[in-house]
């Protein structure tokens, strides 16, 4: 399993999260038996401590940002992706008449599978989808390119921005999906909370096991909110296609 693939399970970030903080400050405490250290290094160990904290919660306030923003990225980019498919339905009726019924089928059916790609979780299933839309990508714009070679005119250039809308609009929505938070981020995050745990059970005077577990508790909670947040397709928190699917109740009246 690679980082990536684990990054995409929130709940396996969170369990592993835990288990190695946790061991990562009991092997603190053994460290600190068989050292011995005198009180005359308390003062250089809170140092110490207390600024590798400091590191461990800026790592972690940034990291939080990041996906925000890059959840906040895909609720737009899906926003955008609805407005252009739905003005485009409207500006297919510049064209003529054959083309401009065979225009809004063709656009029905893409809508429906946009929604698709965003609920689906299955790789295979995904692949097939985005096989599907890619084809009526093709026809879309063929349709509009053979009116405008016919009709160059400033109503039908209208129709050929306006697709030109919908096939960018997916474009920028599947780049931000892949907009994660970066591998070595994690690496990073995971090694400077493990120094942290290890530093914590190297400086508790009392091995208690409820004392060893706030700091990984709270650390893998913060790791779960990021991983969940930061996978589009797996997390519990995820983007939700509501204004194409609105959009698909409108254009298909009940």
């Amino acid at each position: 399993m690679d980082m990536r693939t684990l990054t995409d399970s929130s709940i396996l970030i969170f369990t592993l999260s835990l288990i190695t903080m946790w061991i990562a400050a009991q092997l603190g405490a053994v460290l600190r038996i068989r050292v011995h250290p005198d009180e005359d290094e308390r003062q250089d160990y809170d140092i110490v401590f207390t600024a590798t904290l400091t590191l461990l919660g800026l790592i972690i306030g940034f990291s939080f940002s990041m996906v925000i923003s890059r959840y906040d990225q895909r609720k737009n980019y899906e926003e955008e992706e609805a407005n252009a498919i739905g003005t485009e339905y409207l500006r297919a009726g510049l064209l003529p008449a054959p083309e401009a019924t065979k225009a809004r089928e063709l656009l029905k059916d893409y809508l429906d599978l946009r929604v698709l790609s965003y609920e689906t979780q299955d790789v295979d299933k995904l692949q097939d989808i985005d096989a599907h839309a890619t084809r009526l990508q093709g026809q879309l714009w063929a349709l509009v390119e053979a009116d405008a070679r016919k009709e160059p005119t400033q109503t039908i250039a209208l129709a050929v921005s306006g697709m030109n809308d919908v096939l960018n609009s997916q474009g920028y929505t599947q780049a931000a999906w892949l907009n994660r938070l970066p591998v070595a981020a994690w690496g990073l995050l995971m090694t400077i909370a493990l120094f942290s745990n290890l530093l914590l059970g190297y400086g508790a005077r009392h091995g208690s096991v409820a004392l060893f577990l706030v700091l990984p508790l709270a650390v893998s909670i913060s790791f779960f909110l990021i991983a969940d947040i930061d996978s589009p397709r797996h997390g519990l928190i995820r983007v939700t296609p509501q204004n194409l699917v609105s959009l698909s109740h409108s254009l298909r009246p009940q």
